[in-house]
């Protein structure tokens, strides 16, 4: 039979008790922090599996996943902060008001106007706490992209934020006319490290290879690619052409030291054909 959620919870109150599992008692924000995170990028990689018709694993990380929430929400439970039905609660209610076209009398033609109304709501929810630029010194509508994600994933989350308030390129052409602009300032940049080999000018090739990635990261946002994703994809298959070469030079008896490139080559374009 089926477990609900509130077992779910129950299940935890009992790890947490007394008599329960001494290692569950011993964890605290701190401790749980990095297992959020591991568990978060366990679903994110299961995702290609479920999308090529295996959800097995992204069934089992999600329910990993909705389980640290719910050690989470026990941890605050003790600590007199909250507990998981405050989270629930404010989860179910934000998602009720900044949907005004399904719950409301609002109306939203496509999904474009209902990202810009999500961040006028967004917006004026942190006028009502006082958080917004200008109330708040610090405050941005970057405030809510993590420095702490991976840049791939920032600069995605980043430029998708500032779309959504039209700061974006007019069409794709566009960006990658930029793309080339940056490619070519890329170019001049090696070239003055390479002529004076200074550490200001290595720092400048590293600025422009990071200027390069945003805006390739700006295409992938306009064409509805997640770029994390869409690298995770290529590092994989990289990983199985490699491991090809690495087993046909194993069946040659040759080692990377006494192959010539053209040679590596040669096998990398059967890796292609093959994988």
């Amino acid at each position: 039979m089926s477990k609900t959620f509130a077992e779910l919870v129950e299940l935890m109150d009992r790890l947490r008790s007394p008599g329960g599992c001494p290692w569950d008692r011993e964890q605290t924000y701190a401790t749980l922090a990095p297992m959020l995170l591991e568990e978060a990028y366990e679903a994110f990689d299961a995702l290609e599996e479920a999308r090529l018709g295996r959800p097995e694993d992204l069934r089992e990380e999600l329910g990993d996943l909705l389980f640290q929430i719910t050690f989470f929400a026990r941890v605050a439970e003790e600590r007199g902060e909250f507990n998981i039905d405050d989270v629930i609660d404010e989860v179910h209610a934000k998602m009720v008001r900044r949907h005004p076209h399904v719950f409301g009398d609002t109306t939203a033609d496509d999904s474009a106007e209902v990202l810009r109304n999500w961040e006028a709501i967004k917006a004026e929810e942190k006028r009502a706490a006082g958080k917004l630029a200008g109330q708040d010194p610090g405050g941005s509508i970057l405030d809510g992209v993590s420095t702490k994600a991976p840049a791939l994933m920032e600069a995605h989350q980043i430029s998708t934020k500032v779309a959504r308030v039209g700061f974006d390129w007019t069409q794709l052409k566009d960006i990658f006319d930029k793309l080339q602009e940056e490619v070519d300032e890329l170019r001049e940049a090696i070239k003055a490290h390479a002529d004076s080999n200074e550490e200001a000018d290595h720092q400048h090739v590293r600025d422009e290879i990071g200027d390069l990635l945003f805006v390739v990261t700006n295409i992938a946002r306009r064409l509805n690619v997640e770029p994390e994703a869409a690298l995770k994809l290529s590092n994989r298959k990289f990983r199985r052409r490699f491991g090809y070469i690495e087993r046909r030079l194993h069946e040659l008896n040759r080692n990377f030291e006494d192959t010539t490139l053209e040679v590596l080559e040669e096998l990398w374009q059967e890796a292609k054909r093959s994988l």
